[in-house]
């Protein structure tokens, strides 16, 4: 049985935790799976954010905000300490945004970053 942690290394405002609760309700929504919070190499800046749905791995930490529970391997926690999640629901600006104060540069698309 996977235990879960209270302390939590990202955040994720309002409006971000709306969008995914509104995209676990959608039609055919697989209930099995949780959001994961991760990074992946690769993109302009070395490395790329993970948002996604997926299975729990044996590396996983779980977590819980406000109802919410997500993913993350243990090894990202170090890579995505104190960043905040958002969503932008903008006209010129749709989609998750990433505010990761450990990422010393960013690129232009807003989802790749170097440590």
């Amino acid at each position: 049985m996977s235990t879960v942690t209270t302390s939590v290394p990202v955040s994720f405002t309002t409006s971000a935790l709306q969008e995914i609760k509104r995209l676990m309700q959608e039609e055919g929504f697989d209930n099995s799976k949780l959001l994961r919070v991760g990074v992946k190499g690769g993109g302009c800046s070395g490395m790329t954010y993970v948002l996604g749905f997926d299975k729990q791995e044996p590396a996983d930490h779980i977590y819980e905000v406000e109802g919410l529970t997500f993913l993350m391997n243990k090894s990202h926690e170090l890579y995505l300490y104190g960043m905040q999640i958002d969503w932008q629901d903008g006209l010129n600006n749709r989609g998750f945004t990433f505010s990761n104060p450990n990422a010393s540069a960013t690129c232009g698309c807003g989802s790749s970053f170097a440590v």
